[in-house]
């Protein structure tokens, strides 16, 4: 597997603006900062997606993204906060490695997402919850 721009950065073959490390992730500055503040955290382990992790790596990511959605708040006082986990292509993930955005937000900020509602039936939610129950 080639190395993601992620892993050359945690490798320190790439600049980045670091903001945490531990055993199992880093975080760093997204260089498109779509609001000042826009932070990635990614696994150290390079996995493509959240489903080629085991769940001690997920949880440690999502404690990571806790941690720095937290510092972002308390640095810029966003009116929101978007947290965003793509996977694959079709999820619009851009890079192949695991990471999660943490994105501060503003009222008029020009970020959008499109989420065109569906609206099924309750017994089609049904049908699809009997599906993917655990």
């Amino acid at each position: 597997m080639e190395p993601t721009i992620f892993t050359r950065i945690l490798r320190r073959e790439v600049p980045a603006a670091i903001v945490h490390e531990d055993e199992l992730t880093f975080a760093f500055m997204d260089a498109g900062q779509l609001n000042p503040g826009h932070v990635l955290v990614a696994t150290r382990q390079q996995a493509e997606t959240l489903l080629d992790v085991d769940e001690d790596t997920a949880a440690a990511l999502f404690r990571t993204v806790h941690r720095v959605a937290r510092a972002v708040q308390a640095a810029f006082q966003p009116e929101g906060l978007t947290i965003l986990q793509a996977n694959r292509v079709a999820g619009w993930q851009t890079v192949p490695h695991l990471h999660v955005h943490v994105l501060p937000r503003h009222p008029d900020d020009g970020v959008g997402l499109v989420w065109p509602r569906k609206n099924p039936s309750l017994e089609e939610l049904r049908r699809i919850a009997a599906r993917i129950r655990l």
